[in-house]
């Protein structure tokens, strides 16, 4: 076949090529056979017909299976494919007549999933400057309002009757438990303890608020986190163990959960396990969003439930 030739112009050949050799190959046989065929014919001839008409189609069964066999892969790897999971690809036989239309599959999926990766960086970019910008204006606006309120009602309390002063007491926790909550939203929207004192101590203050916010003890497990990793890798470790604890917080039902950090010598493995009630999980909008942000950093996103029960998360970040 012509190197360059068209997949389909390629696969049309070869099942001519196949079928006219299947047919020369049969004439020359009954023509150089000592089997002759009578007019009417034979009972006793019947079989022989039978069994060469047998023989062809088998024949022109196993050369066109063969010759076909690619397109089942194909089918097959575009009915699983998902850009959000691991790379998924054909293999490449430049022998073959269908070697371009793998090929041309397979340049398709990368172009996709690239895409999809760029796109994912702008989309979640976009995300946290605008987490940045809410939480800036809540604890610049919203929590200095709060300040000032409760400075105000401070004074107010000093100067106000005894029979009031039970009554503005009240009103000041409530402003008081208020501006914790601003500030509690804020830190959950921008990290800043990842930026001043990196991912070690994020992790730490992410695990003992969620203990405080869900009554769940935290176990933090694993090897210390190795230096060097880039800016995004740690927010990716970062907002995906924040997820992560958030759906076990919705969901799990838990009385435990451990959050682990491997580093090996080519990887950094995050594991978030908990003891809740586990079970099939359908993916929503927080384990797909997990998955595009592992994507950013060329990690891989599982979720899964071990024997023992509960939910296991894990994310493998190559160094």
């Amino acid at each position: 076949m012509p190197k360059h030739a068209s997949p389909v112009r390629a696969l049309f050949l070869r099942l001519v090529l196949i079928n006219g050799t299947v047919f020369v190959v049969g004439t020359l046989a009954l023509a150089l056979s000592p089997v002759t065929i009578s007019s009417p014919i034979l009972l006793t001839e019947i079989p022989v017909l039978v069994i060469g008409l047998a023989l062809i189609l088998v024949a022109t069964t196993v050369l066109l299976r063969r010759s076909l066999a690619p397109l089942d892969a194909l089918q097959s790897v575009m009915e699983r494919v998902d850009l959000l999971r691991s790379r998924d690809r054909l293999p490449e036989d430049d022998d073959h007549d269908l070697a371009r239309l793998i090929t041309t599959f397979n340049a398709m999926l990368d172009r996709l999933e690239e895409q999809r990766s760029v796109r994912s960086a702008e989309v979640l970019a976009g995300q946290e400057a605008e987490r940045r910008r809410i939480a800036r204006e809540l604890h610049d606006e919203i929590g200095q309002s709060l300040t000032a309120a409760l400075l105000s009602l401070k004074r107010v309390v000093d100067r106000a009757p005894a029979a009031l002063q039970w009554d503005l007491r009240q009103v000041q926790d409530t402003v008081r438990g208020s501006l914790d909550d601003v500030r509690q939203v804020a830190r959950r929207l921008r990290p800043d303890v990842l930026e001043d004192l990196g991912l070690a101590s994020a992790l730490a203050a992410l695990a003992a608020e969620f203990t405080e916010a869900a009554g769940v003890p935290v176990l933090r497990t694993g090897d210390p986190v190795p230096a060097g990793l880039t800016p995004q890798t740690e927010l990716v470790l970062f907002r995906i163990t924040q997820e992560s604890l958030t759906n076990v917080a919705r969901h799990a039902d838990a009385e435990k959960v451990t959050v682990s950090l491997a580093a090996g010598p080519r990887a950094l493995i995050l594991t978030v396990l908990d003891d809740g009630r586990g079970g099939p999980h359908v993916e929503g909008a927080g384990i797909r969003g997990m998955r595009e942000r592992a994507l950013l950093v060329d990690g891989e996103l599982t979720v899964s439930s071990p024997p023992g029960g509960g939910t296991l998360v894990t994310l493998v970040v190559p160094l």
